[in-house]
């Protein structure tokens, strides 16, 4: 008999290990699955690479709840390790809110991270930003936290507010947003190694986000131990794998272009992808309990 998988920690669990977690973002199922076959704890989908991949377009709020929990959902079929979701600004008033951390929540999501900007919102790394009264966004977050069914589903507040009114308005949001509710802290695109230093400082204990945005974003890239040590135990990669991958597509089709062979090592064989996507448990299913002769491919 095959043993029943093991339940997903809780994102509580995953932030007090006394070590970074590590959040890769995926922005596909494929990417979630690879993920996990690589050995992380736990991952991201955020809505930068989500947007991205899935409908072509910037992160600048042209889709609203429903395409990106159809995405969601998708991505988080593909892998059984608990994930942090970019709720974005919720989508509206407190009651829609509600409604996402709910739906989300349903779904099996484990945190959640939601943002403090106007609408249209935009990547946290764009020029171009506005945020929302802070009390306004206190009041979402009281109402997220009251949304939830499951005491252990995690709530981050992030603020974009150190881009608009600089990094001290951002620190006055974040202790406002920690007695609205929130778990967890996200301030958004500190510009200086001491910029993420006195936030991490200002808010030490609090489970924090740094977001290392690869690729030209506004936040010095530091290894994981040295922003752990500055005070952040989540650290999140939004961008990693999707410019990689793009960059290896836009490769890939120069070289067809060119009439150029697939050179040795420059992509995995048919084998391997087959085992990435789980080929032998259907293989499996299909020996056990399929019609003779069904035409399986090898």
């Amino acid at each position: 008999m095959t043993p029943a998988p093991l339940p997903r920690p809780s994102w509580r669990a995953l932030v007090s290990r006394g070590e970074p977690l590590l959040l890769p973002c995926a922005h596909d199922a494929l990417s979630a699955r690879l993920i996990e076959r690589a050995g992380f704890s736990a991952y991201s989908i955020g809505g930068f690479a989500l947007v991205g991949s899935r409908y072509g377009i910037p992160d600048i709020g042209l889709v609203g709840y429903g395409e990106m929990e159809a995405g969601v959902r998708d991505i988080m079929a593909a892998s059984s390790l608990p994930v942090l979701v970019d709720t974005d600004h919720g989508y509206g008033d407190v009651k829609n809110v509600t409604h996402t951390i709910q739906g989300y929540e349903a779904m099996g999501v484990s945190a959640m991270f939601m943002e403090d900007q106007t609408a249209p919102k935009r990547c946290g790394h764009m020029a171009g930003k506005s945020v929302i009264d802070a009390d306004v966004m206190a009041a979402k977050l009281r109402a997220a936290a009251a949304a939830r069914r499951n005491p252990d589903t995690f709530i981050v507040a992030r603020t974009d507010a150190r881009a608009v009114h600089g990094l001290d308005e951002a620190l006055r949001r974040g202790e406002l947003y920690l007695k609205a509710g929130a778990d967890g802290l996200f301030i958004e695109a500190p510009e200086t190694v001491e910029e993420l230093a006195k936030v991490g400082k200002t808010f030490q204990g609090v489970p924090q986000i740094a977001n290392m945005v690869e690729g030209g974003g506004q936040t010095p890239i530091l290894s994981p131990a040295e922003l752990y040590r500055l005070g952040f135990v989540m650290i999140a990669y939004p961008t990693t794998l999707l410019f990689r991958i793009t960059r290896a597509m836009e490769t890939a089709l120069a070289d067809l272009k060119s009439g150029r062979p697939l050179a040795n090592g420059d992509a995995v064989d048919f084998g391997t992808f087959k085992d990435v996507v789980g080929f032998a448990q259907w293989a499996r299913i299909e020996d056990a309990y399929g019609q003779k002769g069904g035409g399986r491919p090898s």
